[in-house]
């Protein structure tokens, strides 16, 4: 019997870059064009002298690197953590304005949020009278505080009882800690766990390996729901609630 339900973030519960029109009218530079300018002027700003061509392959780096802690090691680490590598690869201690630079990083999308998925407030509510909400959600850029943040901006956060993100727990999806301490948080056994996500691999095979079961969500994108192992596929928000119901 499902007890709890838990929700992955980006294109499930807001809509992957739907922030960026938002920039565009604000006059701002793309979130990757942003970042990547951040971080040259933080270095240039105590280190005049280094080769802007020097500065980007060193952030660059620091990305590759980030790519590569996430998809592969299932880890996410902090903004401040993943900028220094980039300097460290510079040869250089942290520079003067880098709280500055990591606060640019932490906070781009509570500022300009993305915008919700359509239904997922109404399917909230539907829902928050039967079942233990949860969010297990990658904190790629923005961290569990900055995600908390825009969730509460939306009058979301209420519905969730112990989110977890990557940053806060020290794993990333379909690492199966991440499922461990959301069973942990909502107090339920991993039978008894309905995770809800877009991406095959972390919200799919990741919840399923680990014992609980998993809906495929393509309302924001589908990304293959003809090939998915999912429990059920929702490409609607105002089917959710009966289609819990029908797994129950």
């Amino acid at each position: 019997m499902i007890r709890a339900i838990t929700f992955d973030f980006w294109d499930t519960i807001v809509a992957d870059d739907s922030d960026e029109p938002k920039r565009a009218v604000a006059g701002l530079p793309s979130k990757a064009v942003a970042r990547e300018r951040a971080f040259i002027d933080c270095i240039k700003g105590s280190h005049p002298d280094i080769d802007d061509a020097l500065v980007v392959r060193a952030f660059e780096h620091t990305e590759e690197r980030f790519r590569h802690l996430w998809k592969v090691e299932h880890r996410t680490p902090a903004v401040a953590d993943r900028l220094m590598v980039g300097v460290q690869w510079l040869g250089l201690t942290r520079p003067s304005g880098f709280d500055a630079l990591v606060m640019t990083f932490e906070q781009m999308e509570v500022l300009h949020p993305p915008d919700l998925v359509p239904g997922i407030r109404e399917a909230l509510e539907n829902l928050a009278g039967d079942y233990t909400l949860g969010i297990i959600s990658d904190a790629i850029v923005t961290p569990g505080r900055g995600l908390r943040a825009i969730l509460d901006g939306y009058g979301l956060l209420r519905f969730f009882r112990a989110p977890v993100f990557s940053d806060e727990v020290g794993f990333s999806k379909p690492h199966p800690r991440v499922f461990e301490a959301a069973c942990d948080g909502l107090g339920v056994a991993p039978s008894s766990l309905l995770h809800i996500g877009d991406r095959e691999a972390n919200d799919v095979a990741g919840p399923q390996a680990f014992g609980a079961r998993a809906v495929l969500y393509t309302g924001a994108i589908d990304r293959g729901s003809e090939n998915t192992r999912a429990d059920a596929v929702c490409a609607h928000y105002e089917h959710l609630p009966t289609l819990v119901e029908g797994l129950s």
